[in-house]
């Protein structure tokens, strides 16, 4: 498996790497054994999770293979060696590509493992598949990674949306829009809040 990133943060060090099979059955856990309070909050259309095997089989197939026209591409997020949580490209064409992400390990939410990973992230979509934008669509009540995308990329637009990116009910989201050439002024970014 190839490592894209080795950051130290506040929870320890974070690592991006290729997702492997050996992660499926924590991501299906993650899904199905937070509880429905969590998934309400997250606001998923249990019909679009859909069951354990389709979740599972989703993400197998969003294992990196080299294709450059993988539609879905999924790393891993590590702590200290362990697996946190995964970050998951959905591409369409040039232009409209949505990344997801989630820390599945709920003792490292809040630690500034996204913030820190953020720009490593980003990265790592641009240098593996040929996309020239990609989009944030998050939910305008998660208050938390509203925040951490505050720090590097304005909100472009707020509104309903009706058939919203991977599992997501209908809802108010914000969007915002990450073009090749921003990559750079994240890392920037991330040296100066770094400092503060």
């Amino acid at each position: 498996m190839v490592g894209y990133a080795s950051v130290n943060t506040p929870v320890g060090v974070a690592e991006l790497r290729d997702l492997g099979a050996d992660d499926l059955d924590t991501i299906v856990h993650f899904w199905y054994g937070s509880g429905d309070e969590f998934l309400d909050f997250l606001g998923i259309d249990r019909a679009r999770l859909g069951t354990t095997e389709e979740t599972r089989e989703r993400f197998r197939l969003a294992i990196r293979t080299g294709d450059p026209d993988q539609q879905s591409l999924a790393l891993a997020i590590t702590v200290d060696g362990d697996f946190a949580g995964y970050t998951l490209l959905n591409r369409y064409t040039s232009a409209i590509n949505y990344s997801h992400w989630h820390i599945t390990n709920p003792r490292l939410r809040g630690g500034g493992l996204s913030t820190a990973l953020y720009p490593h992230r980003i990265k790592a979509y641009f240098d593996l598949a040929p996309i020239e934008r990609l989009i944030h669509q998050t939910r305008t009540r998660n208050l938390a990674v509203n925040r951490m995308l505050d720090k590097y990329v304005p909100i472009a637009e707020t509104r309903h949306l009706d058939d919203p990116d991977g599992v997501a009910l209908p809802g108010e989201f914000q969007l915002r829009y990450v073009l090749r050439k921003d990559v750079p002024s994240f890392f920037e970014k991330l040296a100066v809040s770094a400092k503060e």
